[in-house]
């Protein structure tokens, strides 16, 4: 597989399995679900979801807990990751980067967690556009978020890790979303612990 990027290879490859086996943990999915909890709050009849970049799956498992009876469809780059989701059942998994994905129907809620962070900043656009033409209804971004754009090390390497006001660009992007909820998670969180980061959930107009 050829990338256009090398964040994609990154992802795809070795650093990408080893993300597997340090995020490979029971309590993750259980914050998970309490954080869906509130973040699905705010939306209405979500029959189908598809995340961009869903690893091994522990935010659809999450989902799965608070909308059983919804269709789940992952996007994912890394090989390995493609297989302990598909071992889920279930979930329409599509192994390929998010770069190259085209949606081949609208789903309800559009999923993106801790993704757009790792994605090249020239690449933005593209992803934007491919959430928006994804999304029936709503899109629900949750990332590390910053005011202006700012690039961090990340474990040691360089160009891996953006943060920036990802939400703000889709609404000035798009005219027709409008915020409907946001929050923050705090990874001190006494019961549910999460990254510290801001999520948003973003409806298109009907």
């Amino acid at each position: 597989m050829t990338y256009k990027t090398e964040q994609e290879a990154f992802w795809a490859g070795e650093f990408g399995d080893q993300y597997i086996d340090r995020n490979n943990d029971a309590e993750i999915v259980a914050a998970n679900t309490a954080l869906f909890a509130r973040i699905l709050r705010a939306t209405r009849a979500v029959n189908s979801v598809l995340e961009f970049g869903a690893n091994i799956g522990l935010n659809l498992q999450a989902i799965r807990h608070l909308l059983p009876h919804a269709h789940l469809a992952a996007i994912e780059i890394n090989a390995q990751a493609v297989k302990k989701l598909q071992a889920l059942g279930n979930i329409s998994t599509f192994h390929q980067s998010i770069l190259e994905f085209e949606p081949e129907c609208a789903r309800d809620f559009v999923l993106i967690k801790g993704v757009l962070i790792h994605i090249n900043p020239a690449a933005l656009n593209a992803v934007y556009h491919t959430l928006y033409q994804s999304s029936r209804r709503y899109i629900c971004i949750a990332e590390y978020y910053s005011p202006y754009p700012v690039e961090l090390n990340y474990r040691g390497h360089e160009g891996k890790l953006f943060k920036r006001d990802f939400a703000g660009e889709m609404l000035d992007k798009f005219p027709d979303l409008k915020l409907i909820d946001y929050g923050f998670s705090y990874h001190r969180d006494l019961v549910f612990p999460q990254d510290d980061m801001n999520w948003f959930v973003l409806e298109k107009g009907v």
